[in-house]
């Protein structure tokens, strides 16, 4: 059975961390997302630029413990065949009224690209679910807590520029939560197919999560 929207909010405000793959090999895709979630990661995304990317996400979302997003996505077509798949959170690198807006009338969360404050705020009253700081900046812990302190309402997700040693910063200063992309797939790991570390990276971030910033 489906999740709502709201659960789906629910359940990313609750896991914080979301591994985000983007590559041109579906086979890679699939062990390196594999790696992710034996690491401890329950929210992955999957770019809709890696070859196969709905295949990829229709298998995973098979798996009831997981909460499966698309991300790149551009078009209301393409927020119509991810959600088909089983995507339950849509990830743009923009901010795309329409796509917001389709995401709302699909029942799915939409997190769009925003990087200054007028942006975030746009694709806030357009009904954004989340806003993506994309790409964060090194110092996205000061510039999250600088936005939310004349707008709190905003639910800021920071992607790319993450790392696992700056994103507990970021989420005490306020972030709904982080994507992790290179930080978590390195680009020699990722070549190399070392998907053991890649799982250790993962382990390494979700231990630290739950340590630090404990539910």
């Amino acid at each position: 059975m489906s999740i709502t929207r709201e659960q789906t909010r629910e359940r990313i405000l609750q896991r914080r961390v979301s591994a985000i793959l983007r590559t041109d090999d579906q086979s890679v895709a699939r062990e390196a997302m594999k790696a992710a979630i034996a690491g401890g990661f329950r929210m992955v995304e999957f770019t809709l630029t890696i070859p196969g990317a709905l295949e990829l996400i229709r298998e995973f979302s098979s798996q009831s413990d997981l909460l499966i997003g698309a991300g790149t996505v551009l078009s209301t077509q393409q927020a119509h065949q991810a959600v088909e798949a089983g995507a339950r959170f849509l990830v743009s690198p923009v901010c795309d009224p329409e796509v917001i807006a389709e995401a709302a009338e699909l029942g799915v969360v939409s997190i769009p690209g925003t990087y200054t404050p007028t942006e975030m705020l746009t694709a806030h009253r357009c009904g954004a679910d989340f806003v993506k700081l994309f790409p964060a900046p090194h110092d996205a812990a000061q510039i999250v807590g600088a936005i939310l302190g004349p707008m709190p309402f905003l639910r800021i997700f920071p992607t790319a520029g993450v790392t696992a040693e700056n994103f507990i910063s970021v989420l005490r200063a306020g972030a709904a939560g982080v994507g992790f992309v290179a930080s978590l797939f390195a680009p020699q790991d990722m070549a190399g197919r070392d998907y053991g570390a890649i799982e250790r990276r993962a382990a390494e971030i979700i231990t630290r999560l739950n340590r630090e910033l404990p539910l």
